[in-house]
């Protein structure tokens, strides 16, 4: 399952330094006092914020078929939902109240977006997911719901309010198409303004309505994988990766008898069964190359432009689209695994954490790792940079 490449400091995030992201804490101080505990509200967590798309751009891209998008509505025909691509058309006047334009994955396609989610890289990149955008006129929302996992909710133009509250009661209203909360108990009401920013843990109800129109706000999103979820993907990568040792040895059975039951399974079968699946369970090898290559799949709408060529004295960075991550014997990216260990491996390792590599870093590493760089790209999975 994994490639063998034959060991830069790692440039890390300084995460005792207090942030003005973070209203004043440090990332280590949000971690312990909010994180998946309590909301919070920072008022100018990014001052002088600038959307990071604009309108125009943001209807043309919701029109795209490798982008994920929906629409949703309410009014006196009640709640509608619809699923992207939208042409111009199809989307509602600007004076209509109560409508809200949904684009997921905004970092995956505007610079901006992206540079604006790893602000948010304190927390492991296993974690985090993507930037979604919300445009909203007058009066529109998705309604009060619950999240499964992490948000930042960050506004970045127009007015939003919001109201909070723990969900002690979790029952949905029944014959809608989007999921809201029947009995929603709001504890506590802001109006934010652009640069303000709001922090929801999982299992905290909130109900985001716009304040005039041109509302657009910011989800930055984290993955929770459930154990089944998790489970479904990793025992089927370490299926799909189950090679025989050689001299494999057969099942056999030289105390068999003759069975007057011969639908019955024997039992000597069913312990041969589950002893080999729990021997394939417990290769640490492969189940950590399962979970890092799961963790790093791209999602199916992903896909990368390839044919560049690294050449001498670049240094490179990661595509915006790459998800690259590494344990203590391997690195992985976009769903593949290599071993590495050595400069290699503290290379590779940097260039994970800090999206990029210097040239001097680069041409420390050993011929066959410098090859591989080569190879991600011209896959496009990273690019060749002439300023680093």
């Amino acid at each position: 399952m994994a490639r063998q490449v034959s060991q830069a400091t790692i440039l890390a995030m300084d995460v005792d330094q207090k942030l003005t992201l973070l209203g004043g804490l440090s990332p280590q101080q949000f971690m312990r006092r909010h994180w998946q505990k309590k909301p919070c509200l920072i008022r100018q967590a990014v001052p002088e914020v600038q959307p990071p798309i604009g309108r125009a751009e943001l209807f043309e891209l919701a029109g795209r078929d490798d982008v994920e998008s929906r629409l949703v509505s309410s009014g006196k025909g009640g709640w509608k939902l619809r699923n992207g691509p939208f042409n111009r058309r199809q989307l509602p006047a600007l004076s209509q109240a109560g409508w809200t334009l949904l684009v997921q994955g905004l970092d995956l396609h505007v610079p901006a977006a992206h540079e604006l989610l790893s602000r948010f890289r304190f927390v492991p990149e296993a974690r985090l997911d993507d930037l979604m955008i919300s445009y909203a006129s007058d009066g529109g929302g998705v309604g009060p719901h619950l999240d499964s996992y992490d948000v930042f909710l960050l506004q970045v133009n127009g007015r939003r309010r919001w109201r909070v509250g723990p969900a002690k009661d979790t029952r949905l209203v029944e014959g809608v198409p989007v999921k809201l909360l029947a009995h929603f108990e709001p504890t506590d009401e802001w109006v934010l303004e652009p640069g303000d920013m709001l922090y929801v843990p999982p299992g905290w109800g909130h109900d985001g309505v716009a304040v005039g129109a041109d509302c657009m706000t910011c989800s930055i999103g984290f993955r929770t994988p459930t154990p089944t979820e998790l489970a479904r993907e990793v025992l089927q990568r370490m299926t799909d990766a189950l090679e025989p040792p050689e001299g494999e040895r057969h099942y056999r059975d030289p105390q068999g008898r003759a069975t007057a039951t011969p639908g019955r399974i024997p039992e000597t079968l069913q312990t041969f069964a589950a002893k080999a699946v729990i021997d394939a369970l417990n290769d640490a090898h492969s189940l950590a190359c399962a979970l890092g290559e799961s963790l790093t799949e791209p999602k199916s709408i992903v896909w990368f432009d390839g044919g560049g060529a690294l050449r001498e004295g670049q240094g490179v960075r990661l595509d915006a689209r790459t998800r690259m991550m590494y344990d203590t014997r391997h690195v992985f990216i976009n769903g593949e695994s290599f071993q590495a260990s050595g400069r290699d491996a503290r290379l590779m390792q940097s260039l994970a954490d800090a999206r990029q590599l210097d040239s001097r870093s680069v041409a420390k590493l050993s011929g066959a790792a410098r090859e591989l760089l080569g190879d991600w790209v011209e896959a496009g999975w990273i690019h060749g940079d002439e300023q680093h």
